[in-house]
Order: C-alpha cells, then structure tokens, then sequence
C-alpha cells in the first residue's frame, strides 16, 4: 500500500517527511487554503512524486505549476470536467518529459452515485474519495467507507478523508475487504498536524511503519 502525505507547507518539515520515504508529497495551490503552497520545494528524492493539488483553476495556471515545481501528478479537488482533464494532457509535458498523472477527486459522506466516474475515465489516471464537508479537502473526518464497496471501475484510487494514527486498524480491516480491492493509495494531512502545514513527523513515523508491516 502506498502513501501520500499532503499539505505541505514549510521546506524543513517537507524535508524531515520526506525521510520517511512517503510515495508522494502533496502541495495544495489553492489560495484560501491554511496550507497553501507557495515558494520553493526542499530537496525532495526523485523517488517520491509531487502532486499539486488545485481547485477550479485555469488550466494556464494548472501548467504553469507543473512546469515550475516538476510536478508528477496532478489532484483536481473541484468541479473540473473531463474535457479540461484532457487539456491538461494534451497541454503538458510535466516531470522529465513525461505525462503528468491526473487524479481526479469526488467527495463522499453516506452514499454516491458512481455513475458520475464514467466520464472521467478514460482521462484520469486515478480517481481520489475523500470527505465531503465545507472544504474541497481537509475536513478533518473520515467517510462511510464501506460505501465503496459499490465501486463499479477498475481504476486505483487513493483514500482520503480525515485519516490518522487511530485509523490505522480500520485501514488493515478495510484492506482485506473487496471494496479495498483497487485502492492503490492511502492519503493523509490533517490527521497527523502540529498546526496547518506542519507534520508531526513521529506521528507519521508510526503510522508509516504501521502501515508498511
């Protein structure tokens, strides 16, 4: 199981995650976010793929940041229709010459309708299920997971949504059900934050190992 850390913000603390060989680190560029991203990325391994997160933005802004910071993927967490996903692949080179992947978000609470993904397939690399809550991401609480049970796709997707070290037993359960059978990736921010931002780097210590064993 892979993990994505998102959110991050200062370069000592994206450094210090960065130790703990995450698969991804994600960097939020949509303003009105506490963790909002701006500056210059640490010094990040080429091993681990950053994923710029953005909500509603231009597509000229969406390929601007690939091309700024090498982003490998980008999480779109807003009302984006399948035709600007295929302007972004049709737009950008992204990482060393290749394809950015597209992770496409869609928010869950108690049900959904599944039927709004088929769209979407044929242009997003991966599909996102997080919270659905007063924010596009970052609600600080898990949803009804057993709602994917009715997934009808064979795409990966990553599970978000509130996610911290006291989920991890529910993590191992729900990975040995046939609703977990295309989950790729598990995504976390706000679970495991001193503040907006900044990681507790312990925390996600033991939930890495957690995870990984």
């Amino acid at each position: 199981m892979k993990l994505k850390v998102c959110g991050m913000t200062s370069t000592d603390n994206m450094e210090a995650v960065a130790t703990l060989q995450p698969d991804y680190l994600g960097f939020i560029f949509w303003e009105p976010s506490t963790r909002y991203f701006k500056g210059k990325m640490g010094n990040i391994p080429n091993t681990i793929k950053k994923v710029g997160v953005f909500v509603d933005a231009s597509l000229d802004h969406v390929i601007e940041k690939i091309n700024e910071h090498n982003l490998a993927a980008v999480q779109l967490h807003g009302k984006e229709s399948p035709e600007f996903c295929m302007g972004i692949r049709n737009s950008s080179l992204g990482l060393q010459g290749a394809q950015p992947k597209i992770i496409k978000v869609f928010s869950i609470k108690d049900t959904f309708d599944f039927s709004v993904l088929k769209a979407y397939e044929k242009v997003c690399d991966y599909f996102l299920f997080d919270t659905k809550g007063k924010l596009p991401g970052g609600n600080g609480y898990t949803f009804n997971w057993s709602v994917l049970e009715n997934y009808p796709a064979t795409k990966p997707y990553f599970l978000s949504g509130g996610i911290g070290l006291k989920d991890i037993d529910k993590i191992k359960d729900f990975l040995k059900t046939p609703a977990s059978k295309y989950c790729a990736v598990i995504d976390v921010n706000s679970g495991f934050e001193i503040e907006p931002g900044l990681k507790d780097i312990e925390k996600l210590k033991e939930f890495t190992t957690a995870l990984r064993t």
